[in-house]
């Protein structure tokens, strides 16, 4: 067992997603069972793309959150990433009275960093035919780390500050190298998570183009089907979810609330190919492995796992062998519930890991686990038993539960989630 000092608590969470801004009302829809996806979406030109649809927070305006310099300034990805963190810091208690700020630290990453930066600049430089004339801030703007760079500055975090990048398991490196630093004793707090907002022309034409995205464009809430056997892709989602991490004794001294204890981290890589997960789960169940190793849990401690899920044939098939290498018949009894929230809120990609960390933690103060909606027909490959949550949530007592995050490279994480005793 590797955290054999230090506890660390979870004290805060912030989200923005589709569904709008703050975890209430994410956790609401996500419960009930409620898609985001859209196909009225402004971000990307979906008339010349055939992918019409996404989770995009179609409301957003963020004028009303930053100045117009600010806006012209920061990145889609590094707004939610704030906005996100305001959230988590203020559910917290964290303040400059009761935490040191050269002990407070960001490990917050995102997959691709300021697309839209990048594209909106390019095209500045075409249209003006020159290319000198994109904006002086495209650099600040697009480069991985600003987020966690303009988070650390907004909540006066001095202490270590630096951006994960593992495709689409970022969040969950980003949580996991968050509470080892605090293992270490390099931090007394730690904001962490992940954040995404690459639905533009460059985002959607590339994913489009590797023919993973699903296109049941007249159909969006029903398109995003993990484990159903006609699913046809993912669905592009962007936003951010953020949590506090906390040494336990700090957080007992200034009288934090406590919504759970981070108790496991597991990583690995399938070595394998650059987009395609290794069939059998070998990698993605060493991830668990190690991170129940970590825990120094067995596999009947966990009560649930909130898988990847990502709603490609290839994805789903690997993640589940990789289950059922771990779990076993405890897998197939139904006693162990695996859900995917994708369905409802999307593929965040890099932020991903973040948001679905905050569903694991809601999930286990609520006892309801959410479900895999669109389930109508599972997958023939996947074994009989495992109970997939179809489309409504089940009441369940949650002691202990999982989170799964999986990303191009053959990047694989999960971590590990218990209730503070």
């Amino acid at each position: 067992m590797f955290n054999t000092t230090k506890r660390v608590v979870v004290t805060g969470l912030g989200t923005v997603t589709p569904y709008g801004l703050g975890v209430d009302l994410f956790w609401n829809n996500v419960k009930n069972g409620k898609s985001c996806i859209i196909n009225k979406t402004k971000l990307f030109h979906h008339e010349t793309n055939t992918v019409h649809i996404a989770g995009e927070f179609y409301d957003y305006e963020p004028t009303e959150h930053f100045d117009a310099k600010e806006v012209r300034r920061i990145d889609r990805s590094a707004q939610f990433a704030i906005l996100a963190s305001d959230e988590a810091v203020k559910d917290a208690g964290i303040t400059a009275e009761n935490t040191d700020a050269e002990r407070f630290g960001v490990v917050l990453g995102c997959g691709s960093g300021g697309l839209t930066a990048v594209q909106d600049s390019h095209l500045q430089m075409i249209a003006r035919n020159n290319h000198t004339k994109g904006s002086p801030f495209t650099i600040p703007m697009m480069i991985v780390n600003m987020p966690a760079g303009m988070v650390a500055m907004r909540h006066g975090a001095k202490g270590k500050c630096h951006a994960v990048v593992s495709a689409c398991a970022t969040g969950g490196h980003s949580i996991g190298e968050a509470y080892r630093t605090i293992v270490y004793g390099e931090a007394d707090v730690m904001l962490t998570g992940g954040v995404e907002a690459a639905i533009c022309d460059i985002g959607m034409g590339a994913f489009a183009a590797t023919r993973t995205l699903s296109k049941r464009n007249d159909e969006p809430e029903k398109a995003s089907r993990p484990y159903d056997k006609d699913r046809d892709g993912f669905v592009m989602s962007e936003g951010a979810g953020l949590i506090v991490l906390e040494e336990l004794e700090h957080a007992k001294a200034r009288g934090a609330k406590i919504y759970g204890e981070i108790v496991g981290y597991g990583s690995s890589c399938d070595a394998y190919d650059m987009v395609a997960p290794c069939p059998d789960g070998e990698g993605a169940a060493r991830a668990m492995e190690n991170a129940l190793k970590d825990a120094d849990m067995k596999p009947e401690d966990i009560d649930y796992i909130n898988t990847h899920g990502t709603s490609t044939h290839a994805g789903d098939i690997a993640e589940i062998n990789g289950v059922v290498k771990v779990f076993g018949d405890y897998a197939t009894s139904g006693k162990l519930a695996i859900s995917s929230t994708k369905s409802m809120h999307g593929h965040a990609l890099g932020g991903a890991g973040g948001i679905e960390a905050v569903v694991c933690v809601k999930a286990m103060n609520a006892n309801i686990v959410p479900p895999t909606i669109n389930l109508d027909n599972v997958d023939e490959e996947i074994p009989k038993g495992i109970n997939l949550v179809p489309n409504k949530a089940q009441e369940k007592e949650l002691n202990v539960v999982m989170s799964n995050s999986f990303g191009f490279g053959g990047q694989n994480v999960s971590l590990i989630f218990k209730k503070y005793e």
